[in-house]
């Protein structure tokens, strides 16, 4: 007998708690720009992704492939440390699975980050921006097939995806550490290669200000879920179609990198104000 989505999600959570007798209030999804993160949760239970029964495995080199369970800002927490991708093969059930557990063990608030292109002209590589809508271009949609009620309902609300006295408090925070915060809407796409100079133009014509290859499926599973949602972008490389330049990874990486350390200050204060 096939074990629906539901049952597979049960599963996945009773065999987390066996390992770790916490109950995570937010849960944090370490893509790029805080991928360190993990390191900072205190008291923590780390438990790879292969020891949990259903979930995908990471393909991407620079993503962990644990949860780490503890506390963060003196909240208990549980982290994603490596998220599936859509480019790798994985389906938008399997994409958003670590969301459904994540919720089943008791979280009420999502965290996400991700590694941005920035095709508003007013970004520049190494700012950080919080998502305060998106809009996705990845030709597919994980609510897409019959519905568990018990999941969440059939046609969720997406007026407000991401939170907006989260984003205030990201922007209270970012503003009392001295950082600037841009704002902006993230567009995501299926990827894996990076957009055309005509792509570039089309997405910044319908209101995109970053586009990247993940974020999306999680956030509306999460409101699917009933979560509120805070997301943020780190802004790797200036997408301007009149001034495109090949894409150097290497150096996408380092920015990544470098930002980090401020984005995770953010994050912390946003949980300790939760």
């Amino acid at each position: 007998m096939t074990v629906g989505l539901y049952e597979q999600v049960l599963e996945a959570a009773e065999t987390v708690r066996r390992k770790a007798h916490i109950e995570p209030r937010v849960g944090i999804i370490l893509g790029t720009g805080l991928g360190n993160f993990a390191d900072r949760i205190e008291d923590s239970v780390r438990i790879p992704y292969e020891a949990i029964p259903h979930f995908p495995t990471s393909t991407v080199d620079t993503h962990a492939g644990e949860l780490v369970l503890g506390r963060a800002a003196n909240k208990p927490v549980i982290a994603l440390s490596g998220r599936f991708h859509y480019y790798e093969g994985y389906s938008m059930a399997r994409v958003t699975f670590p969301v459904r557990v994540a919720k089943a063990l008791g979280i009420d608030t999502l965290i996400v980050s991700n590694a941005a292109g920035g095709m508003n002209p007013q970004f520049a590589a190494g700012d950080l921006m919080v998502i305060t809508d998106h809009i996705n271009l990845m030709g597919d949609n994980p609510l897409i097939g019959p519905n568990d009620d018990r999941l969440g309902p059939r046609f969720p609300d997406m007026s407000e995806p991401y939170a907006k006295e989260l984003v205030a408090l990201a922007e209270r925070a970012a503003l009392e550490q001295g950082v600037r915060l841009q704002r902006g809407v993230y567009l995501a796409v299926a990827g894996p290669c990076l957009e055309t100079r005509a792509e570039y133009r089309f997405m910044r014509g319908i209101g995109a200000d970053a586009v990247g290859m993940s974020t999306v499926p999680e956030v509306i599973v999460a409101i699917h879920a009933g979560l509120r949602v805070l997301g943020f972008s780190a802004i790797t490389d200036e997408c301007l179609p009149d001034a495109l330049a090949p894409v150097d990874i290497a150096k996408i990486i380092a920015t990544a990198n470098a930002v980090e350390p401020v984005l995770t200050r953010i994050v912390m204060e946003c949980i300790a104000r939760m």
